[in-house]
């Protein structure tokens, strides 16, 4: 997905996204981000960075062209508060956390199947080897579990957070309008920093980056 950074805004759109962006990035008291405009048809926007005060904020041509300024502006109050929650950050460590975890935890599951089961004395032998694969297999499933859950949690802050810049109204139209649109997800690499996605059920629903939209919405209508 090719990003094209503002760096001199060209036309009243691309001033409008840069002045919108940086009075966000002010109230939420974070550095400016970079801004980006990608090529899709699709209604979509991503916040991505290495910290809160080192980050990107782009959205599509789709969405430009197909929600309204307030709608808009929504969309970019939730996408400097994920920069400003630091959720790019968040979400890395908790993989790079719980992947370390999944990695000791199925090797101390190997070693004690080895020893106490297979009475194995020296070194490792066959059993060790094969429980640490399956373990590693179930554990990371769970882990993925978890993960997802900690990126959707993540997702109802950010409407919090889009909310208090753009406010609630407008945050609100927007997902409506998201979910009119059923918009498509970003790539597999992107789609947990991209203000679209969900809409799976059942199992699915348990590695799932974002909520339903519907609940999304329900949440900042309940919300006093």
């Amino acid at each position: 997905m090719g990003v094209q950074v503002i760096e001199t805004p060209s036309n009243s759109t691309e001033f409008w996204l840069m002045e919108t962006i940086r009075k966000y990035s002010a109230e939420a008291g974070i550095k400016m981000p970079e801004v980006g405009i990608f090529d899709s048809p699709d209604v979509n926007a991503f916040a991505t960075g290495m910290s809160k005060n080192s980050s990107l904020i782009a959205v599509s041509s789709g969405l430009l062209q197909q929600m309204t300024r307030e709608e808009a502006e929504a969309v970019l109050g939730h996408e400097v508060a994920h920069a400003a929650n630091g959720d790019m950050v968040t979400m890395a460590l908790i993989q790079g956390v719980i992947n370390t975890f999944v990695m000791f935890l199925s090797r101390v599951i190997g070693h004690l199947v080895d020893r106490v089961v297979f009475k194995t004395e020296r070194g490792h032998g066959p059993a060790f080897f094969v429980t640490m694969i399956i373990a590693e297999l179930v554990l990371g499933i769970l882990a993925s579990i978890i993960v997802m859950w900690f990126s959707r949690q993540r997702e109802f802050r950010a409407d919090r957070g889009g909310a208090k810049l753009a406010g609630r109204g407008a945050m609100i139209a927007a997902l409506e309008r998201l979910n009119a649109q059923h918009a498509a997800p970003l790539p597999d690499k992107m789609a947990a920093f991209g203000i679209a996605g969900g809409g799976a059920g059942g199992l699915r629903r348990l590695f799932m980056t974002h909520p339903p939209l519907t609940e999304r919405i329900a949440a900042l209508k309940a919300a006093q």
